[in-house]
Order: C-alpha cells, then sequence, then structure tokens
C-alpha cells in the first residue's frame, strides 16, 4: 500500500459507514458535532485540499488549533448539507481528486495548507490524518469498524511529526528534556528546550525518556482520542528511561490539531 492508497481505501471505508443507513443526528462521543455535522466537514474539507492540491490558493484559518476549530464553525454554517450518503460520496471523490491532482505535482513542491506550509508529499499524509480522526469519531458513534490500523497509520506521520511544533500549548512552557518515540518500526526523538520542540530522526543526547507505543494507539492518543492511562491501561504503550514520568506528561503538552 501507498499513502495515496491509503487516502482513497479510508475515504471509501468512511463513506461505507455513511452510506449504511447512518442517522445524522447521532452525537459524536465527547464532541459537540453529530455524524452528519463531522461527515460535512469531511468533505468540506477533502474538497479544500483537492483545491489546494490543484493548485488553488485557500486560506483557511491562522494554522492554530483554534483558528482552525473557527473557521470549521464557520463553514459549516453555510454549508447545510447533512445526509450521509450524500457526503460519504463526496468524502469518497474530493479524496480521489486531491490523489489525481498530487499524481501530477512533485512529492516536494511547497503549499500553503491550514496546517501552515508543508510539501506535497506531506499534505497528503495531512489529509489522511484528518481523514483517520475524524473516521474514527464516526465510526465509533455509529458503532461501525473503524478505520485506524497500523499500516495507514504509518502513513500519518510524516505530518505528525511536522505538526508537533505548531500545536505546542501553555503545558510546555520552559520545558526542558528528550523523548525517543518508537511508533511501530518508526524511530524519531522529540527534544524540548524552554518549552520549543525540535522534532529529529534520532536524539541528539541521551533520552529522557524513551516511550514504545503501538501506532494505533499514538494516532489516536495524538489526535486526542485517547488518553495515556487508557493506552497504558491497554498495554499499547511501554515507558522507560531515565525520568520514566515524563512519558505521561507528553499528551499534555500538545493540543490535538
Amino acid at each position: 500500500m501507498t499513502a495515496k492508497d491509503a487516502i482513497v481505501v479510508t475515504a471509501d471505508r468512511i463513506a461505507e459507514l455513511l452510506q449504511a443507513g447512518a442517522d445524522p443526528h447521532t452525537p459524536l462521543r465527547g464532541a459537540e458535532w453529530t455524524v452528519g455535522e463531522a461527515a460535512a466537514h469531511l468533505a468540506l474539507a477533502g474538497k479544500l485540499m483537492a483545491d489546494i492540491g490543484a493548485g488553488e490558493d485557500r486560506p483557511y484559518g491562522d494554522g492554530t488549533p483554534g483558528g482552525l476549530a473557527a473557521a470549521n464553525r464557520a463553514a459549516l454554517a453555510v454549508f447545510p448539507q447533512r445526509d450521509p450518503a450524500v457526503l460519504g460520496a463526496e468524502i469518497a471523490d474530493t479524496a480521489r481528486r486531491f490523489v489525481a491532482a498530487a499524481a501530477d505535482r512533485d512529492p516536494g513542491e511547497a503549499v500553503l495548507t491550514p496546517m501552515g506550509p508543508m510539501n506535497m508529499a506531506t499534505m497528503g499524509s495531512y489529509l489522511l490524518t484528518h481523514l483517520l480522526g475524524h473516521g474514527y469519531d464516526i465510526a465509533v458513534a455509529l458503532r461501525g469498524p473503524h478505520m485506524v490500523d497500523r499500516e495507514v497509520v504509518a502513513f500519518t506521520l510524516p505530518f505528525m511529526r511536522l505538526a508537533m511544533p505548531r500545536v505546542v500549548n501553555a503545558g510546555a512552557t520552559d520545558h526542558h528534556a528528550c523523548y525517543l518515540l518508537r511508533v511501530g518500526r518508526d524511530r524519531f526523538a522529540v527534544t524540548f528546550s524552554d518549552g520549543v520542540p525540535t522534532v529529529t530522526d534520532a536524539p541528539p543526547r541521551r533520552p529522557d525518556c524513551t516511550i514504545a507505543i503501538d501506532p494505533v494507539a499514538f494516532l489516536l492518543l495524538a489526535l486526542g482520542r485517547w488518553t495515556a492511562p487508557t493506552a497504558m491501561a491497554r498495554a499499547k504503550v511501554v515507558v522507560w528511561g531515565r525520568k520514566p514520568w515524563l512519558g505521561l506528561r507528553v499528551p499534555l503538552l500538545f493540543t490535538a490539531p
């Protein structure tokens, strides 16, 4: 499977859930949105990403979690469609539009996205991450099978690594620590200096805390769908090092995009 395959497969699985008689008024667990609103958001975001992928200039929010939330509310307010079947078809269609547009561009070409500048390859990772997060919410609400699995999560890591420094919150103020993350077969380090994180392939010094985590648990934790205690209770994460207690703090340093 390639990253482009993962985008299409994930969008199709979300569409299948929405087109199987889903009630648009079903509330999402732990969120203000309903299934219909989440599906509408995915359809709108899919069109936005496909347009950007095709070379259009589409400013959206200010790149911060709060700014994106405000832009999302404004977009939903002027988009009345809430039919799950219609929206599912749009989600699948816009995913294919993005993949087709991306195929004609250099993966290293820079683009401006709602989460700031990145290259085309990372933008595909961003779109996939977005689909997986909201798709998971929809699946849980509808009590259907979710689409987050180890294979597709691997393709979200380029975006997750890029996004980390952009979504740091006040909890990281004055934080100093070096973390080594082992997400399945992937490895990368996050080093904080005065609350500012730098993400590198390898740690610049001996890690204070090493976190080995199941890829699915990593994504759901990073997107705020799970908590650190939940992941640990499900035996999806192991923490060790000179300061293992720092492992519980990591999710509190970021605001989920």
